[in-house]
C-alpha cells in the first residue's frame, strides 16, 4: 500500500462520503457571517479535536462562511515518517486533495481564506513551493505560518516566484529575538520583502503588553488575518471572550468603522466543555459587539 493509499483512508476519506456528508449540513441556506461588514470565521484549528470533515460540519453549524484552514487538518495522520511526510509535501496527489478539500468547503459555502501551512527551516524550497500550489489549489493567495525572522527573506522571494502572501503569525514570548512577538521583529521581517505580511494575532499581542488597536490602525494594510483569542497581560491565560483583556470589541469596531478587508478568525484555544458551544459563544460575543 503506498503512501497516498494511506493517507486517502485515514486522513481523507471522509472527503467522498459526497450526499451523505452533506446532508449533515445546515438545511437553510449556506452561512453568511459578515455582519456589518465584519467577516468573521474560524481557524480551523479551534476544531481540531475531529477530522476535517466534522470540523467543517462544526464551522457550518455555528454559522460562519469563512475559515483560515490549519495544516493539522489536511496533513498525513500523526505518526507519519518523516520521509513520507516529506514525499507528501512534493507530491501531486496532494494537489488532487486540495482540490477535494476545496470542494467540500464551496459546496458548504465556506470560503477558505487562507491556508495555515507553517513554514520552518528544514522546508526546502521544493517543498515551500509546493505549499504555496496547495494554498492556490484551494483557493487562496494567503498562506498564514508560525515561522522565525530569519526565513523572511527565503519566503518573501519563493512567495513572489509563486504569486502569494506569506503571513507570518505572532506568539507572545520574546526570549528569542528569532521568534515573532514584537512591532520589531515585524518590521525586520517584512523590511524590502513585498511578499510577508502579518497575521496578527491579537491575544497573543496583548498577552505580549502590546497594543493591538494601535497596531492595527497603523499597519491594517500589511495585516491578511487577525486571530481572536482572550487573554490576559503579562503571558495570562487564554479565556472565554469577555474574561481577558484583549480589546476584542475595539478591534470589531474599527474594522467595521474603517472598513478594512482583513477576517476576524476565532481561534479557540481555552479549556471548554465542547469546541462548537465555546466557538458559538464566540461568536455571539463578536456579533453583540458589533451591534
Amino acid at each position: 500500500m503506498s503512501l497516498f493509499q494511506t493517507i486517502s483512508r485515514r486522513q481523507f476519506g471522509t472527503l467522498t462520503l459526497g450526499a451523505a456528508a452533506s446532508s449533515r449540513l445546515p438545511l437553510f441556506g449556506k452561512p453568511d457571517s459578515k455582519v456589518k461588514g465584519v467577516m468573521i470565521g474560524a481557524q480551523s484549528y479551534s476544531f481540531r479535536d475531529r477530522p476535517i470533515d466534522e470540523a467543517l460540519k462544526a464551522i457550518s453549524e455555528v454559522g460562519l462562511s469563512y475559515v483560515e484552514l490549519w495544516q493539522g487538518h489536511i496533513e498525513p495522520a500523526k505518526g507519519t515518517s518523516p520521509e513520507d511526510i516529506a514525499k507528501w509535501r512534493t507530491s501531486p496527489d496532494t494537489l488532487t486533495q486540495m482540490k477535494q478539500v476545496r470542494k467540500k468547503f464551496t459546496d458548504a459555502g465556506v470560503k477558505i481564506y487562507a491556508l495555515n501551512y507553517s513554514f520552518r527551516k528544514n522546508h526546502t524550497d521544493q517543498e515551500v513551493l509546493h505549499g504555496m500550489e496547495m494554498a492556490q489549489t484551494l483557493g487562496t493567495k494567503y498562506i498564514t505560518a508560525s515561522s522565525t525572522v530569519d526565513q523572511a527573506a527565503r519566503l518573501n522571494d519563493l512567495a513572489a516566484k509563486a504569486g502569494v502572501y506569506v503571513a507570518m503569525h505572532n506568539h507572545d514570548k520574546f526570549e528569542n529575538p528569532n521568534e515573532y512577538a514584537t512591532p520589531e521583529s515585524f518590521a525586520k521581517a517584512m523590511e524590502g520583502h513585498d511578499h510577508i505580511r502579518l497575521n496578527l494575532d491579537i491575544g497573543h499581542f496583548t498577552a505580549a503588553n502590546f497594543d493591538a488597536v494601535d497596531y492595527l490602525s497603523k499597519f491594517h494594510d500589511k495585516i491578511v488575518t487577525l486571530h481572536f483569542k482572550d487573554r490576559k497581560k503579562n503571558h495570562g491565560a487564554n479565556l472565554p471572550f469577555g474574561e481577558g483583556e484583549t480589546p476584542i470589541k475595539p478591534v470589531l469596531v474599527l474594522l467595521r468603522d474603517k472598513k478594512w478587508p482583513i477576517p476576524a478568525m476565532i481561534e479557540y484555544e481555552y479549556k471548554g466543555n465542547d469546541a462548537v458551544a465555546e466557538v458559538r459563544k464566540s461568536f455571539e460575543y463578536m456579533k453583540q459587539a458589533l451591534a
